[in-house]
């Protein structure tokens, strides 16, 4: 049997490599964050080039690579609606070396794909929301209605008559119809297009009645009178248009959350990830940045990575009932 001398011993000697633990820990994670980042850190954009989440990451590459000290290499892999490119990072080791550029398809896609290879909850850890990134909803210039109250009466008034078009089945155009149709209680026809490139002929021409697409992709055409602006689906006006109502401001509560984040790999250590919101934040507050993204129809806003794990939480949730309720299936 252990005297008494010795099993006060071992306790003692069991309490002292405890603390070196602790102490240890305390001063690794400050050195995490020193030493991070010490080589380039390859940025994913789960779409290709050219298009809106391509764009916004160019904005943001050069002023983040001045921040964190380190090279930020794009790298382009779309397809599969942005599932590709998510499981690259979902599967990168989480060191901060490889990180995801995304939009918000990300909330939207579990939803309407079953056979994911990611789970968007446990698979990342959100660094920061970046910018908002509201859609615009416009119509061909016959069709005799300017507001967001107009169109629901002129709907309601002619049911299943009018059909809108957007860039395809379960992008933030589609949905914002359907929540539309949803909320006002009307009937409209869904037409999916392959971008928002071959719709706007078809709705110039009155081929379709209504658009909801990116608002950089029709507010050109809208401002040389060549469509009708009737609102924009996020919950403000956006900072591109300060002169077209939100859809809110005729359908009271209407909200449809489009925007663009980084996220890293779960597991990320948080002083990384903490190193990396700093350098993020600070880059959307450069005047350059700002105007940048502003032109491409995105509103620039940060937040915390609590935040932004919360929305995408949220959301997660929100898309899964709406998708469910309007039997929308993926291509």
């Amino acid at each position: 049997m252990e005297s008494k001398h010795g099993s006060t011993r071992a306790r003692f000697v069991r309490r002292l490599a405890l603390s070196a633990i602790l102490a240890a820990g305390a001063i690794a994670a400050p050195a995490v964050a020193q030493e991070y980042p010490s080589k380039p850190i390859r940025l994913v954009v789960n779409f290709p080039p050219g298009g809106g989440t391509d764009v916004t990451a160019r904005v943001i590459q050069p002023h983040l690579s001045r921040e964190l000290g380190q090279p930020v290499v794009i790298d382009n892999r779309g397809g599969a609606a942005g599932a590709i490119g998510a499981e690259v990072v979902a599967k990168a080791p989480a060191d901060g070396y490889t990180l995801l550029w995304t939009l918000s398809s990300l909330t939207i896609n579990p939803s309407l794909y079953r056979n994911l290879n990611f789970d968007t909850e446990k698979d990342f850890a959100p660094i920061s929301l970046a910018a908002n990134a509201p859609q615009i909803l416009v119509a061909t210039n016959a069709l005799p209605v300017a507001t967001v109250t107009e169109l629901i009466a002129y709907a309601k008034a002619n049911p299943g008559k009018l059909a809108y078009a957007s860039g395809g089945i379960g992008t933030p155009g589609h949905l914002a119809g359907e929540l539309m149709k949803s909320m006002a209680g009307v009937n409209m026809l869904h037409v999916a297009y392959k971008g928002a490139g071959p719709a706007t002929p078809d709705l110039i021409t009155g081929n379709v009645q209504l658009m909801i697409v990116a608002i950089n992709a029709a507010l050109p055409h809208a401002r040389a009178g060549r469509m009708r602006a009737i609102g924009v689906t996020s919950a403000s006006r956006a900072a591109i248009a300060p002169d077209i109502p939100a859809i809110g401001e005729g359908l009271p509560g209407f909200d449809l959350p489009s925007w663009f984040g980084l996220l890293a790999p779960a597991g990320t250590p948080k002083p990384i990830i903490q190193r990396l919101h700093q350098a993020l934040v600070k880059t959307l507050a450069i005047p350059e940045v700002r105007e940048q993204l502003v032109k491409q129809g995105a509103d620039p806003v940060g937040g915390t990575p609590e935040q932004f794990e919360q929305q995408i939480h949220t959301e997660l949730r929100a898309w899964e009932k709406l998708i469910s309720q309007a039997g929308i299936k993926a291509e």
